[in-house]
């Protein structure tokens, strides 16, 4: 099921479609997960499953002066362990865990309210 999200994006960040396989930001249609924030444009996230996501994949969000990361971890919720979450914790930076693709919809109600956000959001083969 495909999810349109607003005709005209407040930010050319800012997501505009969403499957279960793929996001579109900037007009450009994500495959694969992929890393979004509040001041650049969408870059691959090198996690292909929920089992990769580790402290090194999520500290690339430390990195782009987010205040809030959001974390989609596929279909449905997950949690990663714990130690794959302690650079956003010794950054000081919050975090949400859910799933893609309620990350994708609580990323652009932060964006739209001029958030500092970051999304890392999984999209497993």
């Amino acid at each position: 099921m495909a999810m349109k999200f607003q005709r005209e994006a407040a930010s050319e960040y800012a997501i505009t479609a969403y499957t279960v396989g793929s996001v579109t930001v900037g007009g450009v249609e994500h495959r694969q997960s992929v890393r979004l924030s509040h001041r650049e444009a969408a870059a691959l996230w090198p996690v292909a499953a929920f089992a990769e996501i580790s402290a090194e994949a999520i500290a690339q969000a430390t990195t782009v002066g987010a205040e809030i990361v959001l974390i989609g971890t596929g279909r449905s919720l997950r949690f990663p362990k714990p130690d794959a979450l302690r650079p956003l914790i010794e950054a000081r930076i919050g975090y949400e865990v859910m799933d893609t693709s309620a990350a994708c919809r609580t990323y652009n109600v932060l964006l739209g309210e001029g958030r500092q956000v970051a999304a890392l959001l999984l999209f497993e083969a």
